[in-house]
């Protein structure tokens, strides 16, 4: 069957994996309330397009913290790829290449940094979980940074692990013919079996929990890369952010995993994006699955969005071509909502070109009695 849109491949995906996997990938933290109202939240912001425009040529072109891409989705960080696929990273990486597009390699991935290096040109970008232990952290953002990789997404979310009870349920761990590469040699590389999730016990045993904002400005000191800090959803948290050295910021929940009944990101995007004031961009993660969603992000202030499930679904569908064509749906998904709303850049798109529940209703005259 012809997928014809991104979801599809999520049915796909269920089929094809092991449930384990496959529970990993899709579940949230909790009553999973936030991982639907991640989705649901956009369905209750509508357009106001503006007709008669000539949108015979659209530029979707955008810069990233200086750097040209050819559009403004970009690929978040998912952990352990090869789960979904025996190319995982490595196909992941070619397909955002290929796209002209971002990849974010996770921590946790499959494929080490110099390993997904290898795949070929690219810009790609480090997401960051910070151990206990300061040199391990200090060896990995030396090696991502001699990899050619341009920005750390520093992960400040999860102090712990949410509670993902599918993962409790299936005793989750890490397949035995995988490792996390980039800590192989560290002995920190392995998951061990628990009796709720392993990767639950993993991050209690090895993520610092003593995380704060002088880390920030720590790690600022040994990197020269910009760092964008990820798990951001408040204004007061946004102001610190910046404060604290921060070049941009990821609105995110980290796709519902951690705390459940935090706001979908998309809710807590204009929030955020009016604390920044234009000083940083302003990025989001979790719930796109359209290109009216990739829109409806930009006309609240985001300068770009981040896919996460998405990639890892088709991954486990279609391998590199299926990221490749979640790519290019969504790509060309924005290209039909930006020419229907009448805009033929991104500068164009306007926090006029969409209405939300929360805004004032347009005022009407009076009618006469």
């Amino acid at each position: 069957m012809e997928v014809t849109n991104v979801t599809e491949y999520q049915a796909i995906a269920k089929e094809k994996l092991p449930k384990m996997i496959y529970d990993y990938y899709a579940s949230g933290a909790e009553d999973q309330w936030t991982l639907e109202e991640n989705r649901n939240a956009f369905a209750r912001i509508l357009f106001r397009p503006r007709i008669l425009i000539d949108v015979s040529k659209i530029d979707m072109t955008t810069t990233i913290l200086g750097f040209k891409i050819s559009m403004p989705i970009m690929i978040a960080p998912t952990a352990m790829q090869k789960m979904a696929h025996p190319e995982g990273e490595y196909a992941t990486a070619r397909a955002a290449s290929a796209a002209g597009t971002i990849m974010t390699l996770s921590s946790w991935a499959t494929s080490s940094v110099e390993e997904v290096a290898s795949t070929g040109p690219g810009i790609r970008f480090f997401q960051l979980y910070v151990y206990k232990d300061r040199n391990v952290v200090a060896q990995l953002v030396r090696r991502a940074e001699r990899a050619g990789f341009k920005a750390i997404a520093l992960t400040v979310d999860t102090p712990r692990l949410g509670r993902r009870e599918a993962d409790i349920k299936n005793r989750f761990t890490l397949p035995p013919y995988l490792t996390l590469k980039n800590f192989e040699g560290l002995d920190l590389g392995k998951m061990d079996e628990a009796n709720d999730s392993g990767l639950a016990s993993y991050v209690a045993g090895q993520i610092d929990r003593t995380l704060s904002w002088k880390d920030v400005k720590w790690l600022q000191t040994i990197t020269t890369m910009p760092i964008l800090v990820k798990g951001v959803i408040t204004a007061e948290d946004t102001r610190l952010a910046i404060q604290a050295g921060a070049a941009g910021i990821i609105v995110s929940n980290h796709g519902a995993r951690q705390l459940d009944y935090v706001p979908a990101t998309i809710m807590a995007l204009e929030e955020v994006v009016k604390a920044a004031q234009g000083r940083v961009p302003v990025f989001l993660d979790g719930g796109v699955r359209r290109g009216t969603d990739v829109f409806k992000a930009l006309a609240l202030g985001a300068s770009g969005i981040f896919i996460g499930r998405p990639v890892v679904f088709s991954l486990a569908a279609e391998g590199e071509a299926g990221v490749k064509n979640v790519l290019k749906m969504l790509r060309d998904e924005f290209e039909l909502t930006m020419a229907l709303s009448g805009c033929t850049s991104l500068k164009q798109i306007t926090r006029n070109h969409i209405v939300t529940e929360w805004d004032a209703p347009l005022a009407r005259p009076a009618p006469r009695l």
